[in-house]
């Protein structure tokens, strides 16, 4: 378990919280967390970027000069790609650059980048912004003073702290985040990380309920097979048919020849 120090808006400590050490003292995976980040700047391109080629420009349709005798070049068209004005040749076209990234995946990173922190001293929790619901651009800078952060600071509070957003939106060393947006590449970004306690609450509360979930799924069909004991495999075996050989049909007919010539001897006694 990792222990946290709470911070008050005075600046003076209020106990420490306990944190899970699976969420915030895990072994960092940075090839993970490359791709998750790579991923999640692709996500937010557009993709809308496009240019028109010979056929789409307007104008050139006509032939420019004959085909012969001129000493030029020969053209068919004013709006090829050589010419100024004509199309654009393999240009960009509008395309999506999602990348897919199973959310185990993005979790996982996301782990990794806050144990990365958290083991810098880079990670605080505050008990509130401000005191009282009064908003204070003067004082939250304060409270941000007296914790001695980095230059970039990613702040995570709830939704309904609505006299913290007021506070902190204005500063421009400080990045707001709700507790259910934190991403990998926004704890990357900055040189300390913050938590209100009711926002690392809520926070703990979501990673704790994905963990269950994933621990109540039902093994898929591969890991049913390979948990089936080969005493069970071996009895299934045993109960498909047996389809009969070339050398057990050619024993059953000779056993058949066989019965009559008995049948008549007894007859003839």
């Amino acid at each position: 378990m990792t222990t946290l120090s709470v911070t008050t808006p005075s600046g003076s400590t209020d106990g420490a919280l306990t944190v899970p050490a699976e969420v915030f003292d895990v072994q960092a995976n940075i090839p993970l967390m490359h791709q998750v980040v790579v991923a999640q700047l692709a996500a937010a391109r557009q993709g809308t970027h496009s240019t028109k080629t010979r056929g789409e420009v307007s104008g050139g349709g006509k032939k420019p000069y004959r085909q012969k005798g001129t000493g030029r070049a020969r053209q068919g068209s004013t709006r090829a790609p050589q010419f100024a004005g004509g199309g654009i040749s393999h240009g960009p076209v509008p395309r999506g650059y999602v990348q897919r990234t199973p959310k185990k995946m993005k979790a996982a990173a996301l782990r990794g980048a806050l144990s990365d922190r958290a083991r810098g001293g880079k990670v605080h929790v505050l008990s509130a912004v401000v005191d009282g619901a009064v908003p204070s651009t003067k004082a939250a800078a304060a409270t941000l003073a007296a914790i001695e952060t980095g230059r970039n600071v990613l702040v995570i509070i709830t939704r309904e702290d609505v006299a913290g957003w007021k506070s902190l939106r204005n500063l421009p060393s400080v990045h707001l985040l709700p507790a259910d947006q934190l991403n990998t590449y926004d704890v990357l970004c900055a040189d300390d990380v913050i938590f209100t306690r009711a926002a690392l609450d809520e926070f703990l509360s979501a990673a704790g309920a994905e963990a269950a979930a994933e621990a109540a799924l039902p093994p898929s069909a591969t890991e049913a097979s390979e948990a089936t004991p080969k005493s069970a495999k071996g009895a299934k075996a045993a109960k498909k048919p047996v389809a009969p050989s070339a050398a057990d049909d050619a024993s059953g007919e000779a056993a058949d020849s066989v019965i009559p010539a008995e049948s008549n001897e007894e007859d003839a006694q």
